[in-house]
């Protein structure tokens, strides 16, 4: 795979040096959080296999604990391996312009890797947890320590709770993809083909910038797609579509797993979602507009359907119903199904 549209290495090294500085902790105190969000993560274990009733293996790995710069590191790591395909495509398509000298490509892999690192920091300092698929690596689960002390003080609540709190979201997305084989395979082929699909040719590129130039307006608007409602066909919308309702089941999943786990093992699990809910609304000017053009806000919303979803599928057919969620890649909810649950249990379950 060729890194030479975007220079990975320049993402991280940009990514280091732009990431936002963590709270303010002594070593002493950086190590006590980290020992007591590994520790915590390791309880999670069972609860969540409990209340999901599904089972990671034995020899899955236990999650990380990382900082921003690692996780910057392992994103753009990912990213690369993800995107590569759909790059190498842009370098090969062509088009009426002359292909670039390796001049202008390396200077071009600078420019694009220092936007995707400028990009990765912002990221680094708002992510709580993810499960990073690695596509051609091993897949884990990150928790960042930093975000998770700084989230914890701005709510201000119960640093224990508000742990256990995270570890129990985060813990049901390594039980979905370790429990779930297909999954982490599905999810990748997905994203890596319709960001092929989508790879322009140099004419087309000239063509995006000029209508990003003129409908820039109009995407930071409220409502707005981002900048996919720029980029997309039909056709490529609709895959988006798919692959978001999978997003949107993982995200509801585990936010509808992690509040049933709470009341027994977190007891201000209901102060902590309150506020956790309020903090969502209130990000600064600067924030709403980045995820209006990256498409952040509408996913939001897709969100929360996502737990509306799987609430309304367990109120009809129970948790043991709802896991035939998981039986394979057409069982999985579809598009309009996402905020119609009745549909889907009519579909698999008949």
């Amino acid at each position: 795979m060729s890194n030479s549209y975007v220079d990975w290495e320049f993402a991280k090294t940009t990514g280091r040096t732009l990431v936002p500085a963590g709270p303010a902790v002594s070593a002493e105190e950086a190590a006590a959080e980290v020992g007591a969000i590994r520790a915590t993560a390791h309880r999670a274990h069972g609860p969540v296999a409990e209340t999901s009733r599904l089972q990671t293996p034995d020899d899955a790995p236990e999650a990380l604990v990382v900082d921003r710069p690692t996780w910057i590191a392992t994103n753009a790591d990912s990213m690369g391996a993800m995107l590569g395909p759909a790059f190498e495509q842009i370098m090969t398509k062509g088009g009426s312009a002359s292909p670039p000298s390796g001049f202008a490509t390396a200077i071009g892999g600078k420019v694009t890797g220092a936007e995707a690192g400028a990009l990765l920091a912002f990221l680094s300092s708002k992510v709580l947890g993810q499960y990073d698929l690695a596509p051609g690596g091993s897949p884990a689960l990150l928790l960042v320590a930093p975000n998770i002390v700084q989230v914890q003080r701005e709510l201000d609540v119960d640093p224990e709770d508000f742990r256990a709190w995270v570890c129990m979201h985060e813990e049901t997305h390594r039980v979905q993809f370790t429990a779930v084989p297909w999954l982490r395979d599905h999810m990748v082929a997905g994203a890596r083909t319709l960001a092929t699909e989508m790879a322009p040719d140099q004419d087309r590129l000239q063509q995006l910038s000029k209508s990003l130039r003129e409908k820039l307006p109009e995407l930071l608007s409220s409502g707005s797609g981002g900048i996919t409602d720029l980029v997309m066909t039909p056709e490529q919308r609709e895959k988006l579509a798919e692959l978001t309702a999978v997003m949107s089941l993982l995200e509801g999943h585990a936010d509808v797993v992690m509040d049933d786990v709470g009341p027994a093992h977190i007891p201000t699990v209901s102060e902590i979602r309150a506020k956790f809910n309020e903090r969502r609304k209130g990000v600064g000017a600067f924030d709403k507009l980045l995820r209006r053009l990256l498409g952040l806000e509408a996913k939001m919303r897709q969100y929360r359907d996502g737990a509306v979803f799987v609430r309304g599928v367990q109120d009809k057919v129970g948790v043991d119903g709802f896991n035939a969620i998981w039986t394979s890649p057409e069982t999985l909810p579809r598009p309009l199904e996402i905020t119609d649950p009745a549909a889907w249990v009519t579909r698999v379950h008949g």
